[in-house]
């Protein structure tokens, strides 16, 4: 193994994360756009992480609904698909490519498969009879643009057709093949969310066909893919990257040759950055503070979160699945969490108060005001609650 060529440890790491991640004030993004390629990904599983992760790191976020709107469902710059860890997320429309070949196609396969041994269990017809309704059903969605699984049931009255999953065993439950079948096609590339029937807070979407993208090769798409998520995040252990992309270790470290990472030393252990990567990072301009949503991806970024956010503040930031609330930060590490209450106020609380002064607080306040402001009437309920979040919430 290559030495490590020298010490980053947490200051600089914090300061990395400041600047690429478009949190510090000299940072700050002009679209969503600016914003999804520095991150590389935007969770999508919460619809609302998007906007309030976008309008967290824009230097103006009083358009951020309507700008993300736009990337989202006019432009197409962003699209909302399947990519790591089989999680939702929203990519830059030119990196769908790569997720598909690097990611998807695998889960894709998986999941096909296990959709037809259901079936096959559940005495549902075979293989042929899916495929003849898989080929009506884009057929109808590219006539019609987008449209909701029930209206493409309309047009493909076997979408409605159900069957018994996991017959006689705890999880026993009844599966629409609209549901499944939707779901499969949208691993394999072949569909996307389009405009949620609500507002941009739903979890309800429509479903459009996805955008024309070229077949890549897994291993280059790997390599492209981990070589943008390091440049962004990194420096990184081989267990953060493991955890990111969901791949086998013999993935990871295939990537990491091809794109000749260096390696690094860290608190933790070896890290990694990118070939370039390796002089020290500048520090951010001033101080800054940050209201970040649920799931947002920088608190979700590494597996190794120590450096950012001490081990005994988790119980009351994340939920019991791992997944984080709310989170406030200052100088690139979380200090609290944050909710919104149902008349629309922004309430937060300091759960570490190392180096935190009235600096901090009106940092926290300025960025509480923002919010407030560009959210106007609506109001935010995270789709995973975790124990801070609900206290703060009902006060």
């Amino acid at each position: 193994m290559v030495a490590a060529e020298r010490f980053i440890g947490v200051a600089e790491r914090r300061a990395r994360l400041a600047l690429r991640h478009r949190l510090a004030g000299q940072a700050a993004a002009a679209t969503p756009e600016e914003v999804a390629d520095a991150l590389v990904a935007l969770h999508g599983t919460d619809p609302a992480t998007v906007y309030l992760a976008v309008g967290a790191r824009l230097a103006d976020p009083s358009h951020t609904v309507r700008e993300t709107g736009r990337a989202l469902y006019e432009d197409r710059s962003l699209v909302r698909m399947h990519g790591m860890r089989h999680t939702v997320f929203v990519f830059p429309t030119a990196l769908t490519a790569v997720v598909h070949a690097s990611t998807g196609v695998a889960v894709a396969a998986r999941e096909r498969a296990a959709l037809l041994k259901h079936m096959a269990a559940a005495g549902a017809p075979d293989a042929a009879w899916l495929k003849e309704v898989e080929e009506s059903t884009l057929a109808a969605l590219a006539r019609r643009g987008q449209a909701t699984a029930a209206e493409l049931a309309r047009d493909e009255p076997r979408l409605k057709e159900r069957f018994v999953y996991g017959a006689g065993k705890s999880y026993e439950g009844v599966h629409t093949v609209s549901t499944r079948l939707l779901k499969v096609l949208g691993v394999e590339g072949k569909v996307v969310r389009g405009r949620p029937l609500g507002s941009w807070t739903s979890s309800q979407f429509r479903w459009a066909v996805a955008p024309a993208h070229p077949e890549l090769d897994a291993a280059g798409a790997q390599a492209e893919l981990l070589g943008r998520w390091l440049a962004a995040c990194g420096p990184a252990t081989e267990a953060d990257l493991r955890w990111w992309t969901g791949w086998r270790v013999s993935e990871v470290r295939r990537a990491l040759s091809a794109i000749g990472a260096r390696p690094v030393s860290l608190d933790e252990g070896t890290g990694y950055v990118t070939q370039d990567d390796t002089g020290p990072a500048p520090e951010p301009d001033e101080p800054w503070a940050a209201l970040l949503p649920g799931l947002d991806p920088t608190a979700m970024g590494w597996q190794g979160r120590d450096w950012y956010l001490a081990p005994e503040l988790r119980p009351a930031l994340f939920d019991r699945s791992g997944n984080v609330g709310p989170t406030v930060w200052w100088n690139g590490r979380v200090i609290g969490g944050w909710a919104q209450r149902a008349d629309g106020e922004i309430v937060w609380r300091l759960l570490d108060e190392e180096g935190v002064g009235r600096e901090t607080h009106t940092a926290i306040e300025a960025a509480a005001e923002r919010l407030t402001g560009w959210l106007g009437p609506t109001r935010i309920t995270p789709r995973f609650r975790t124990p801070l979040e609900k206290q703060l919430a009902t006060g």
